[in-house]
């Protein structure tokens, strides 16, 4: 135990010095750096013709930013004190670098795409669209199986709306008024812009995250992190930029995990419930957050929230017509609707699944296992911290993320950021060098 320790100290200390070396800056280099090279050969060499028109965008934005920091880096070595070096213009990078990454071809493509480009948006954009004209038509987003196969077999899968009912709000502009403005793509840039300032507001607004200098420096530093995780990461602003619905539902997961870390766990159960609305990616998110609301004796007011507003979503659509319901949310996800899901990333689980006999059964199989282990997990030792809940709703959704037989690459933006925005939960009671294994137990140590 006693030759353990310092080896475990080195490790994180390796961690903070590449985090924080050069004032954060050398991270921030190479994030820019790498992000610029991944948009340049996405513009060059991918097949998706909406990804092709973000890449030739972000490339560009990516490059200036890290021209920035290498001109920070540079002013930080005549003047290690200088405003254009802290964290400040840190931030302003980073919103510089998301509106020319993302916000920018965002803005191109629906511009393009309303007057008259068919490449300028992925599938999900017209679904979402799709399911707004059926819910203010019809009183539901979703086509029944009978719809569905009555449509020609090349338009069958767009007939289906995997989603939750809450995400057709994201469609309803576009029912309403035919223009740029109205893409969804539009919306769901606003919401998550929302939802992340809320979040931020919600952290640094929380009176012991500010009790020291010090810990508010390193909170903030940590924040700047986690946004520019959900932000500037080529897998968001590219998501965001050509399909986008992940965002909102990231974002919302974000601000919960927010709200229980400033001790607030009935508006983290809203917050969770309205991102559970949306999108079945935030539902383990939720059974996590009640879990940490147990411990804290306050279970029932994150449950009323994070179950109560999904179910108050379903209930209407399922009064509609249940047989979409099911069809389009349940039959359709299980890979039991009309068509297959798209979603074939090379991940285990969909390698096992299709290399191996009975490979769908050895896949869900090893996806329960793993679900029980979490479960196991969390039975007996509950997160007693929003760090401890954002490490296992990351890990978990990751192992999830590897382990289904049909996912897509684009779903790891929610293992990636959830891990990345940990550190900025931590309050001034939680030792900031603790291991990685204590956070992992809910343990805290407090003064």
């Amino acid at each position: 135990m006693i030759a353990d320790a310092p080896t475990a100290r080195r490790r994180r200390w390796h961690w903070r010095t590449l985090d924080t070396a050069a004032g954060g800056l050398a991270l921030d280099l190479g994030l820019y750096a790498v992000s610029a090279i991944f948009a340049a050969i996405t513009a060059v060499t991918s097949t998706l013709l909406p990804h092709r028109a973000w890449g030739a965008v972000a490339a560009v934005a990516y490059l200036v930013a890290t021209l920035m920091v290498i001109a920070q880096l540079l002013l930080r070595r005549r003047s290690p004190t200088a405003r254009l070096v802290g964290l400040p213009a840190r931030w302003a990078v980073t919103g510089l670098a998301w509106v020319g990454a993302a916000l920018l071809p965002l803005l191109w493509q629906s511009i393009e795409r309303a007057g008259g480009r068919t490449d300028r948006a992925q599938e999900e954009v017209l679904v979402v669209e799709q399911a707004g004209i059926r819910l203010l038509e019809h009183g539901t987003p979703y086509l029944g199986p009978d719809a569905i196969a009555a449509l020609p077999p090349g338009e069958q899968l767009l007939g289906y709306t995997p989603y939750q009912p809450g995400m057709a709000m994201f469609g309803l502009p576009r029912a309403l008024v035919d223009t740029w403005w109205t893409d969804s793509r539009v919306w769901f840039a606003v919401g998550t812009v929302l939802a992340l300032a809320l979040a931020v507001a919600a952290l640094r607004g929380t009176p012991s995250l500010a009790a020291t200098a010090v810990t508010a420096q390193r909170r903030d530093a940590a924040l700047l992190r986690g946004v520019q995780a959900a932000t500037v990461l080529p897998i968001c602003a590219l998501t965001l930029a050509t399909g986008g619905d992940d965002l909102p539902v990231l974002a919302l997961c974000l601000l919960a995990l927010a709200l229980a870390a400033a001790d607030r766990p009935g508006r983290a159960g809203l917050a969770v419930g309205l991102a559970g609305a949306l999108k079945l990616f935030a539902w383990p998110v939720a059974l996590v957050l009640i879990v940490w609301g147990l411990t804290r004796r306050a279970g029932i007011r994150v449950a009323a929230g994070a179950i109560g507003l999904p179910v108050a979503a379903l209930l209407p659509a399922m009064l509609v017509d249940h047989d979409a319901l099911t069809e389009n949310v349940l039959r359709f996800p299980l890979g039991h609707g009309l068509v297959t899901s798209p979603a074939q990333s090379p991940f285990p689980g969909y390698l096992i699944a299709n290399a191996m006999p009975a490979g769908r059964l050895v896949a869900a199989a090893l996806l329960v296992a793993a679900g029980v282990a979490i479960a196991v997990r969390l039975a007996r030792r509950p997160p007693r911290t929003a760090v401890a809940t954002a490490l296992i709703c990351g890990y978990g959704l990751l192992a999830a993320i590897a382990l289904m037989p049909s996912t897509r690459f684009g779903y790891l933006l929610y293992p990636l950021a959830l891990l990345t925005w940990a550190p900025a939960l931590r309050r001034p009671v939680d030792t900031p060098t603790a291991p990685a294994a204590d956070e992992l137990s809910g343990r805290t140590t407090s003064a």
